[in-house]
């Protein structure tokens, strides 16, 4: 069950589940509200809003180039994944527009309708990233100017976009400001889970803890929080007592079992701060000592955007 086979299957299930749920979030919820979304998807929204297009196509005549860019360029895997997913997400488009009558499905509230379809699309991107996939579209041209200019900033690139979805989608839709707002609403709910779910997994709790007595520390790091720690010696400045300073980062859920046992211990106090993230070339073990081995497959790249 966790041969590279097995593993290429659960991944691509997994990307073509979420073309399907992005599909299904646009048809129910975005396109009976009248607004435009976030990015490429925004301007192909507004697209087929004027000429009657379906999206699925529009998708595909933009997303095609840049992949085949992306692909020679940048990232074969990468490419690959972001337009397996965009297949889906034209192919059940078409199907839920065109083939299959969801309009007594269809969510009309101009305010729950954005939020929730924001929320999808958001857990539709983080859940991409973790199997080394995206939904194409602005990352691509994201990854080209990268590759030209790799000292450029391109937070503002999507910013930029967004800002020019909401001000054209002004004049799409009848010149009401309710679809700028309904945009905006959309973008943030968005912006939220996508950060909360790449971000969650990933903060931390470090401690730097001053004591005179490292082992029994040491002992409740590895045995009972299953962590390591970085043990230093050390000298206090104002009695020039020799002492130790353990460093350890752990999950916030185990912040308040490690701040409780700290208390109990005499001289010992610790400082605590927030860590956003934790990089490096780490070995994850299992119960039995084994390393672990990952549900899905998420490939390598050719260049790191």
């Amino acid at each position: 069950m966790n041969s590279p086979t097995f593993k290429k299957i659960m991944t691509y299930g997994f990307i073509i589940f979420n073309g399907m749920l992005c599909a299904l979030s646009y048809r129910l919820f975005v396109f009976p509200n009248a607004f435009a979304p976030a990015g490429i998807g925004g301007i192909t929204t507004m697209i087929q809003h004027l000429l009657d297009v379906n999206i699925g196509y529009l998708t595909l005549l933009i997303n095609v180039p840049l992949a085949v860019a992306v692909y020679f360029l940048i990232s074969k895997p990468l490419a690959f994944r972001a337009m397996v997913y965009t297949l889906c997400f034209s192919l059940f488009s078409i199907l839920f527009r065109d083939i299959l009558d969801l309009s007594w499905l269809e969510y009309k509230n101009n305010t729950l309708g954005p939020l929730v379809g924001g929320i999808v699309s958001g857990a539709v991107n983080g859940m991409l990233l973790k199997v080394g996939a995206t939904q194409a579209g602005v990352y691509f041209i994201s990854s080209l100017i990268r590759y030209k200019k790799p000292h450029l900033n391109l937070s503002w690139l999507s910013f930029a976009l967004n800002v020019v979805v909401a001000v054209i989608s002004f004049f799409v839709f009848g010149m009401k400001l309710e679809p700028v707002l309904l945009c905006v609403l959309y973008c943030f709910a968005t912006s939220l889970v996508h950060d909360t779910m790449t971000k969650s997994g990933r903060r931390a709790v470090r401690f730097e803890i001053v004591t005179e007595d490292p082992q029994e520390l040491c002992d409740v790091i590895i045995n009972r929080l299953h962590h390591s720690a970085t043990l230093m010696p050390a000298k206090g400045i104002y009695q020039g007592k020799e002492t130790n300073v353990l460093v350890c980062v752990i999950n916030p859920a185990q912040a308040a079992t490690l701040s409780a046992i700290i208390g109990q211990m005499p001289n010992t106090f610790a400082v605590i701060s927030q860590v956003n993230e934790v990089v490096g070339n780490f070995k994850h073990l299992d119960p039995n000592g084994e390393p672990e081995r990952h549900l899905l497959d998420r490939g390598e790249a050719k260049k790191v955007c």
